[in-house]
């Protein structure tokens, strides 16, 4: 990202071009969101503290409002309210009935309270930043939220320095690790003594694996690859079934999650969406390189997750049946995914 645009210019270029969303007006400006949206303060924007343990558990008090977590590949939004909040060192979460999240503090950096003009109505939001100025998480109000309290929060939140420029950090060059040697038989035998899902994490770590290198390297009997139209199959099987699904899309800072049935499948263009009341899901299909079946196993029996990749071997998005506490997967589930039509190992990684 360059910062040659200084805010004038940013406010102009937003003039000439009413209809664009801050996100692509800021890449072809050719800078990061964060500097976009900092070019308003002063004028409907407020910069904010970025005081992670204070923010979020003041968030309850807003009431209904709708969640946004996001990559450049998935967007997945929420409506509900931010209670249940436990902070943590590393990780926080968000355990409420509806917003449901996994935050990494150390990745949030930059917070931005912000009113748009639209027509004759106001629209707010709040978005926080990581240090390189890509949106971590967004909330934004609804006809039910208490906008009180809302100015209440960025008031209380409200920086000292309200200049209308931010300082990022440049990024550096990706660093992947290159899977080339993979310790396959010990690779499998920690697979196969999991008792939790959440166990896989700390296996990436201990054998000094990328994600996509040990689904691709396990073996058939712990994760195969399906055919990449068996997204929208499985959202339209567990739709016409009411199956209860869960629905992971994160970034580096954030994890945001669904948890119920889903109904209203939708395909516009590139886009996969899912269209529901409290839920939407809105996935870039032509961003979707791999998808894989993935079977963990747990001290309940196995889950099995679908999981998809873009052409980094970045994960995308990734679904699970819900299960119910205590119990084994559900079969509906474990069927939908059996069924799903699978790459032939020839052509499975081109």
């Amino acid at each position: 990202m360059t910062h040659a645009l200084d805010p004038a210019a940013i406010r102009a270029a937003q003039a000439d071009n009413p209809k664009m969303r801050a996100r692509d007006l800021a890449t072809s400006l050719g800078i990061a969101e964060a500097d976009y949206v900092a070019a308003w303060c002063g004028e409907g924007t407020t910069r904010l503290k970025m005081d992670f343990n204070a923010i979020f558990p003041a968030l309850e008090a807003l009431g209904e409002v709708m969640a946004l977590t996001r990559n450049e590949s998935a967007v997945h939004e929420k409506v509900g309210v931010y209670d249940k909040f436990y902070g943590g060192k590393v990780a926080a979460m968000m355990l409420g009935e509806t917003i449901d999240m996994r935050m990494f503090s150390k990745h949030w950096a930059h917070a931005f309270a912000v009113d748009t003009r639209d027509g004759d109505a106001v629209r707010h939001s709040l978005q926080f930043f990581d240090a390189h100025g890509e949106a971590v998480h967004k909330i934004h109000s609804k006809p039910a939220t208490d906008l009180a309290a809302w100015r209440d929060l960025v008031a209380t939140f409200a920086h000292e320095d309200q200049s209308a420029s931010v300082v990022l950090e440049a990024r550096g060059p990706a660093a992947r690790r290159s899977g080339s040697e993979i310790a396959l038989d010990e690779l499998r035998e920690r697979w196969s003594r999991m008792t939790d899902t959440h166990q896989f994490v700390s296996i990436l770590k201990k054998l000094d694996l990328e994600r996509i290198d040990a689904v691709r390297g396990v073996g058939p009997d712990f994760a195969w690859q399906i055919d990449a139209t068996s997204i929208a199959a499985m959202l339209r099987l567990s739709a016409n079934e009411k199956l209860p699904i869960m629905c992971f899309v994160g970034n580096p800072g954030c994890i945001q999650i669904h948890s119920g049935p889903i109904d209203s499948i939708k395909e516009m263009g590139p886009w996969l969406n899912v269209l529901d009341p409290g839920f939407n899901l809105h996935l870039r299909q032509d961003h979707v390189k791999e998808v894989w079946a993935v079977r963990k196993p747990t001290d309940k029996g196995h889950v099995t997750s679908l999981e998809a990749y873009d052409a980094a071997g970045d994960l995308i998005v990734q679904f699970f049946g819900k299960r119910i506490e205590g119990q084994d997967e559900r079969e509906g589930w474990r069927m939908i995914m059996e069924q799903l039509p699978r790459v032939h190992a020839e052509r499975a990684i081109a």
